[in-house]
């Protein structure tokens, strides 16, 4: 594959001095968890059990990526048989990061398993049209738009949309076309995208709510070519360019480096945000289980690993490209520990050396997770304003209503309080007025984790977990 560094000296001149103040991100994939806490993983913080959507909004997190695969069908055969990062479950996740007041960056990975550089293969349910443009055109617009529309319907909507990830060599690719190795058909990569990125529009038009589009490419040294790829053949029409950047797979690729290339990004595409989509850092190279770990260099001036230096990376790294322009960073998988549950190549984590947690599952004092309130230079915000409104949540010793308390709406609006259950399916709706007190009753509940959430306007406007059942 081509490389696109242009020489720094080239590039000094670019963003010599620090740019004016800015809103800014932190995010965190969080996809994992779920499926973690399934496999009986509690999350720590000093020891006690946390909440991971709260504890990360805690540590100044303010929007989560979750992805989405297709028809995950392969775990069926693991486990207990639960499937994850599907529709349900990304529901289920959308619920909890909302619950913690934060935004949600969706993830299109437009296949049934991994998406990444090497691997881009169609939905098994598509492969009868894969070698027929026009009609996978109208499958892919059908899904991202049925898709959206869905978690519309519960208030679910996100806040930003990938297409695909990692796509340096295209999307849904033919199974027997993604095995032959390196392919990139740029008349059909563009119509594709085209496509997806009119369907977002269609449900941003439908529902009268702003839906960013980005795009996701692997490695800063390809950053800058891909793009001219996909501006070059009519792919205008988005409003974020998200990379990856690892030490680890992307060396010698250097934080400076990066930083030219998020500068040289924002001069070339003005009006277009760029953010770095995933990026990790290990803090030990001792691992806690039977799978193999898919990181293991560390960067010579941020040696040996260790929580210290996985921090200090992170926050040198997060410096440099918000000097540079960025607006976001994103830490993929900080939470995907070790548990006694398989994935399809061993048990546990190929990534808990990697994490924000120790091998007791408790946060690292003084590690990653405290990237996120570094102070950092050049930015003004790191958590998008939230509106208003809050409420209170309090069941009665029965567990047949629940009493409300809402504040930050005249007391007319009107409201709908819908309740969920720990897999994000709506068990009970009522609607009502913004009152200072309301009651909502409950329908006969099995014992679990339920939420609690307030919509007015198409919009859930919060959300809370409560423990209910049991009568």
């Amino acid at each position: 594959m081509r490389t696109y560094l242009l020489p720094i000296a080239c590039l000094l001149c670019l963003f010599s001095s620090k740019i004016a103040a800015q809103s800014f991100l932190f995010g965190n994939d969080l996809s994992y968890v779920n499926e973690m806490e399934d496999c009986g993983v509690v999350y720590k913080e000093n020891g006690q059990p946390a909440d991971p959507y709260q504890l990360f909004a805690d540590h100044n997190c303010g929007i989560v990526r979750l992805r989405l695969w297709h028809t995950p069908t392969w775990y069926d055969n693991l486990n207990a048989g639960h499937r994850y990062s599907d529709l349900a479950d990304v529901r289920r996740s959308i619920i909890r990061a909302k619950a913690a007041n934060m935004q949600v960056l969706l993830d299109f990975h437009l296949s049934d398993n991994w998406a990444d550089p090497q691997k881009q293969q169609v939905p098994a349910a598509w492969e009868g049209v894969v070698n027929n443009l026009p009609l996978l055109k109208d499958s892919l617009y059908n899904y991202v738009k049925g898709t959206l529309l869905s978690l519309h319907a519960d208030g679910l909507l996100p806040n930003m949309v990938q297409i695909g990830n990692e796509t340096n060599k295209g999307i849904l690719l033919s199974p027997q076309v993604d095995a032959a190795g390196w392919s990139l058909d740029w008349p059909r990569n563009a119509a594709l995208f085209k496509r997806a990125i009119e369907a977002v529009r269609d449900v941003e038009s439908q529902t009268g709510q702003a839906i960013k589009v980005a795009l996701h490419v692997a490695g800063p040294a390809d950053t800058g070519w891909l793009m001219q790829g996909f501006w070059n053949n009519g792919v205008k029409d988005f409003d974020v360019i998200g990379m990856s950047y690892y030490w680890a797979w992307h060396q010698p690729t250097d934080i400076a480096d990066a930083g030219n290339v998020v500068a040289q990004l924002k001069q070339t595409y003005p009006g277009k945000e760029v953010m770095i989509f995933e990026t990790g850092y290990i803090w030990t190279n001792q691992s806690n289980d039977s799978a193999n770990n898919i990181i293991s260099q560390t960067h010579p001036s941020y040696a040996p690993a260790s929580p210290e230096n996985q921090r200090k990376w992170l926050v040198d790294m997060t410096q440099e490209v918000i000097n540079r322009g960025a607006s976001a960073v994103f830490y993929w998988e900080p939470a995907w520990v070790s548990s006694t549950c398989w994935t399809q190549w061993g048990q546990g984590s190929h990534q808990e050396h990697a994490t924000f947690f120790d091998f007791n599952t408790n946060l690292l004092p003084t590690g990653g997770m405290g990237w996120m309130e570094h102070a950092y230079s050049g930015i003004n915000a790191v958590k998008e304003a939230t509106n208003s409104f809050s409420f209170e949540a309090i069941p009665d010793s029965s567990h047949r209503s629940v009493r409300l308390r809402f504040s930050g709406l005249e007391s007319n609006k009107p409201l709908t309080i819908n309740l969920l259950d720990g897999q994000g399916r709506l068990v009970a709706s009522q609607k009502m007025n913004a009152m200072s007190d309301a009651t909502l009753n409950l329908p006969d509940l099995g014992t679990g984790v339920y939420y609690i959430a307030a919509f007015a306007d198409g919009k859930m406007l919060g959300a809370k977990k409560l423990w209910l059942g049991g009568r």
